[in-house]
Formats: structure tokens, C-alpha cells, sequence
């Protein structure tokens, strides 16, 4: 494994545990010439395309995790979540979706976990992504949202009311 700090291939296993429910192998990595320390996940290669994603046109796509990743990262953009947090979402969120379809999962089954447990980490960013993936028509659904989001009671000791 090539080192992303130094460029060489000169390294060792220092930690590998299970992650994702079993579906990953994460391995912490120490570079033998600059001693610096970095992270790897293997995962299996994609066969066949294994869940398809039902969008809300009726049009269907292959299911992509870094599509729901990205879409995690904007609503989180400059709040206090971290990446670890984000990793968590999706991991949730695959494992609910593995758990209740097969093959095909509607886009607003997938919106729904992943705003439900961003709700849990940030507020802000959960009222963020809710008006992307809802696609509020009308600013009084945007609102009402973020009322209901306010009236939740806070999650963490760094987060602060909306209003």
C-alpha cells in the first residue's frame, strides 16, 4: 500500500477490525520511511449491480454511496460534523436499507433515514438537507420543518438552538 504522505510503498498493518456491519475491513496503516499513520477500507469488488435506487420521476440508477455521501457533505458544510459522523450516517443508513429491500429502494426511503440520523448529530444540517431532498414547494414547509427540528430537544452540548 503506497503511503499518501511520503508516496512510498514501504509500510505495515498496525490495526484491522471489521466494519459496516462485517462488510468491511478497516486497516490502519503505519509508513515505514516517514512513520506517519493513515487509514484503509477494503471493500469487495461491485458485481452486479446489487440495489437500484427508484427516483422520484420513476426513473431507476444504481445505488451509490457516494452520492449519498456528497449529498451529507453540503448539508454539513462548515457545521461542527465530522467525517467519522458522516461515515456513521451512511453506515446506518446501508444497513437499513440492506435490511428492508433487496434489489430496487425508493430515493425517499433513503432520504428519510439519512435525514432522520443527521437530525440526531445537527440540526442545522438536518434542515439543510431536508430542503433538498423534500423539495419544498412553498417556504411555509421549510418553516415547519425547522420548527419541528427546534421543538426536538438538542442532541449534543455544542449544539444550539435554531431560533
Amino acid at each position: 500500500m503506497q503511503c499518501p504522505f511520503c508516496g512510498d510503498s514501504d509500510g505495515r498493518v498496525v490495526d484491522s477490525r471489521s466494519s459496516e456491519g462485517g462488510r468491511v475491513v478497516r486497516r490502519r496503516r503505519q509508513c515505514g520511511t516517514c512513520q506517519r499513520r493513515f487509514t484503509t477500507y477494503e471493500r469487495p469488488e461491485e458485481g452486479p449491480i446489487r440495489m437500484t435506487v427508484i427516483k422520484r420521476d420513476g426513473s431507476r440508477q444504481p445505488y451509490s454511496r457516494d452520492k449519498v455521501i456528497d449529498g451529507l457533505k453540503r448539508a454539513c458544510y462548515k457545521r461542527r460534523v465530522s467525517d467519522e459522523q458522516i461515515r456513521s450516517i451512511v453506515e446506518q443508513t446501508e444497513e437499513e436499507i440492506f435490511r428492508q429491500y433487496d434489489r430496487e429502494v425508493p430515493s425517499s426511503f433513503i432520504g428519510d433515514i439519512a435525514s432522520s440520523a443527521l437530525r440526531e448529530v445537527d440540526k442545522i444540517a438536518y434542515v439543510r438537507f431536508a430542503s433538498v431532498y423534500r423539495d419544498f414547494q412553498d417556504l411555509a414547509e421549510l418553516i415547519e420543518t425547522a420548527r419541528q427540528a427546534e421543538e426536538a430537544p438538542p442532541v449534543g452540548p455544542e449544539q444550539k438552538d435554531l431560533f
